[in-house]
Parts: structure tokens; sequence; C-alpha cells
């Protein structure tokens, strides 16, 4: 557990492993990785497409190699993309693998900082070996050099029906998503300190929805039956209409439905979140932004996304509600966090 007590504890990004999962085995994998210190060495974005540099385009030839790896014929890369710092792959293994699946990660690693070195004529730690073909050392016999990649790397599991189609169009649409974060970076900068409601918290998207004075609280008990939350939902989409803002934590179903239907409207949202912020130490906190349909809002000035800090929840008269609510929780559970996040949202739509 982490000192902010409700927070989940979170691993880097980096080198998250789902610990259900056998890397061996067949599966579909959307595969992240980055530049040592994110330097964009692959390219520059021009206009809402990447302009490849030498040393991307060789990159690119080589994520299509890895099918030729050794032991790599079941892999199937189905896209990727080649940004200026990072690489998305996406890619299916269809019968199991000898080694885990990091094993191939590391060799095209390998590879991609052999292309680096040969094009940035930098010295070499070590003795290159005779040959950089798949059947040539394994990992453990390859001598230092000038790395290109950061350690570890992202990856993601496809699990469900249809995210394999979301995810070809996720990889394919990462130029137009640079350029629009580009073209709004007061969009996508954290703000700290920003007052919501008269309560102060950290903040990320349209900080002017903050001081909006029609604000409402968007929640949902889970007993709610799908009629409750089809007329719930009716009714915030005529206030939403007539102006009004909500503030969810969109935890429950409902919420999560109701929110949806706003933001699909083109309606604004203030969403408290569960997680938080990555922090101001973390490397990544420079690079972060909000995924998916988050990320759209955002560029659009349709969304702020706030963090209240760990103490505004554990706060007595917010510990009093969920109290009432739910009986004498543990401030670290995942009920409690939920309930006292609903209390608090509730308070910033009242002040």
């Amino acid at each position: 557990m982490t000192p902010d007590g409700w927070r989940r504890e979170k691993q880097d990004v980096h080198s998250r492993r789902a610990s259900w999962l056998d890397y061996r085995s067949p599966a579909i994998y959307l595969l992240t990785l980055v530049t040592v210190d994110r330097q964009p060495l692959f390219g520059q974005l021009v206009g809402e497409t990447i302009r490849l540099s030498p040393l991307g385009e060789q990159i690119a030839a080589e994520i299509e190699r890895i099918p030729t790896y050794r032991d790599a014929s079941s892999i199937e890369v189905y896209s990727f993309v080649v940004m200026p710092d990072h690489v998305h792959i996406l890619l299916q293994v269809h019968d199991r693998l000898p080694k885990h699946l990091g094993s191939y990660i590391g060799w095209l690693k390998l590879q991609c900082s052999d292309h680096y070195n040969a094009l940035s004529a930098c010295p070499v730690l070590g003795e290159v070996p005779p040959s950089n073909t798949p059947s040539g050392p394994v990992l453990a016999d390859v001598p230092a050099r000038n790395i290109l990649f950061a350690p570890e790397y992202h990856d993601r599991v496809l699990t469900h029906k249809g995210q394999l189609a979301n995810m070809k169009n996720y990889i394919l649409d990462n130029p137009r998503r640079l350029a629009l974060k580009r073209a709004n970076p007061d969009l996508f900068r954290f703000h700290r300190q920003t007052l919501v409601g008269g309560i102060a918290c950290t903040t990320l998207g349209n900080i002017f929805l903050a001081d909006y004075p029609q604000r409402a609280v968007l929640q949902c008990s889970r007993s709610l039956t799908p009629a409750d939350i089809a007329a719930l939902r009716d009714e915030c989409l005529a206030e939403a209409a007539n102006g009004t803002i909500y503030i969810t934590a969109a935890i429950s179903e409902g919420e999560k439905t109701i929110a949806r239907t706003l933001r699909e409207a083109g309606f604004p949202l203030i969403i408290l979140l569960e997680n938080g912020f990555p922090k101001p130490d973390d490397p990544h906190y420079k690079y972060f932004k909000p995924q998916g349909v988050y990320f759209e809002a955002c560029a659009a000035g349709r969304l702020l996304l706030v963090e209240p800090s760990p103490a505004l929840l554990d706060r007595p008269d917010i510990a009093a509600q969920v109290t009432t609510k739910a009986g004498d929780l543990p401030h670290t559970s995942k009920r409690y966090r939920f309930l006292a996040l609903n209390a608090l949202a509730a308070e910033i739509a009242g002040k």
C-alpha cells in the first residue's frame, strides 16, 4: 500500500504483466516500447502524419521481421505505428511459444539497438556479434551496446470481442492524437491546487469547467433498475441541454452509462478519478494523457479530470457520510473510496 492509503499501489507502466497469463500461450497483445529518455529519434510529426527518419524506417522494417525470428513463426504482426519516441505493436500469438513473449521483444530491442548504433556511428561497447540474424546468439550471449529502447515494455492483453478492431484503429490514429495534443497543450497540462467547487484538487483538462456555476452531481444507486437509469439519463440529457454540467465519479454501471451518453451527446463533464494521476516524480508523469474517449473529450475542451487529495476523502464529515450509508468501512477499502468520492462529488456540485 502506498503512503496515500486509499490509492491502489501502481507498478511502473512499462513493467506491468498480467499475473494470470502464461506469456507463451496464444493471445493478442498490444505492446508499447519507448526510447531511452523519450528521445524523438524515429521521425517528426508533420500535420497529422509521422515522417519517419532513416532510423524510424529501419525500426518499422524490423517490427515486420518479428515472425522471422527464431521460434517466432506463430507470431503475426497485425498492425503497428512508429511514433517519434515510441512504438505500438499489435500482434497475435497463434500457437504456444517455446519462450516467454518477452524474449522475442528483447531480441527486437537488441536488433533495433544495432540499427541505432550503425546509423549514429556511436562506438559500441564490446564487440558486435558477427551476425545479427535471428539465428545468431541468444540474448545472454549478446555483448553490451548503446541502448535504444528503455528497459521493459508495456503490454495489454486483448480479451473481449471487438477489441481487435478498436486497437487497430487506436494504433493508426496515434499521429492524429499527437497533433491534437500539441495543438491544445493547455488541455493536457496538469494544474495543481485548482479550486473545483471551492475545493483544491489536481486537474487535467478544461479548467474553466471548474468555475462553471450551473453544476449538478450524477450518482446512481446500484439498486436502480434499467428503467430507473433510463429515466435518469433522459432527465440528465434535458438538464445538460439547458446548460448544466454534471460532476460524477462514474463508478456504478448507471453512472457510467449516463456519463457516456452525455459525453457522446457532446456535453461537458467533470470526472472525479478513483486512482488519480501519476506522481510528479514518476518518469511517465510528463507524458501522461487520458486514454480513448477521454482523450477526445479533453481535446474538444469538454472534460475536466479531477484528482482529490487523499486527505479530502479521509475528512471526518466525508467519513461520517460513508458510515451512514454503509457502516464503518476501512478507509483503504474500495467500497469506502467509492462512497467517499460520491460524497465529495455531491459537495463540489452543491457549492
